[in-house]
């Protein structure tokens, strides 16, 4: 029963994470961070495919992964694959909706911070620096979320210089919004 709620846990997850993508993140040119943010920096200036670089630039973690912790890889590829596919198979979400860049923030990191949020709880997630974050967040004990938040961080300031201002601006907004509720999401209280 456990492994049904997990699978069902990563198809809603990758769902909501793609739509959040596709429908509110990418009209706007914003970013998440981690892989994803890198995806899709690759994908505006590349017009790659956001879902194939996801899955190409997480196989390194994979392997790490793998080699050390086994169980963060067994939970993290099966969300990997999904959610990748489902960021290319909804890409025609791009020209679905037509709002300002603050609702599409709040929007977009809403869906995301949520679809993360559940496959975290169910101890999946989409690889990529979510499974580095879960190696950092059970070596020092510290809150998922907020490791997600500051890698995050890292990745979306690292982009400045690509962005415009504004986009800079709000994509810094999006991960607050995906960190803040994946946090809350995958607090103790909410297990």
């Amino acid at each position: 029963m456990y492994i049904l709620q997990k699978i069902t846990a990563i198809l809603i997850g990758s769902l909501l994470l793609s739509i959040g993508i596709n429908g509110f993140l990418i009209p706007h040119h914003l970013l998440d961070g981690g892989i994803t943010g890198i995806a899709l920096i690759i994908h505006y200036y590349l017009e790659f495919p956001t879902g194939l670089a996801m899955f190409l630039l997480s196989i390194p973690l994979c392997i790490f992964a793998w080699i050390h912790e086994r169980t963060f890889f067994y939970n993290s590829f099966l969300g990997l694959i999904v959610a990748s596919m489902f960021i290319d198979w909804l890409a025609p979400l791009r020209n679905q909706f037509s709002l300002s860049i603050f609702p599409s923030m709040l929007i977009g990191g809403g869906l995301i911070g949520i679809g993360v949020g559940i496959m975290l709880r169910y101890e999946a997630s989409t690889g990529g620096t979510d499974l580095l974050a879960q190696f950092i967040s059970k070596a020092m004990s510290v809150n998922i979320g907020v490791v997600i938040f500051m890698i995050d961080g890292l990745i979306v300031t690292s982009a400045f210089k690509m962005l415009e201002l504004k986009a800079f601006l709000f994509s810094g907004l999006t991960i607050c919004m995906i960190g803040l509720i994946t946090s809350l999401m995958d607090s103790p209280s909410n297990r």
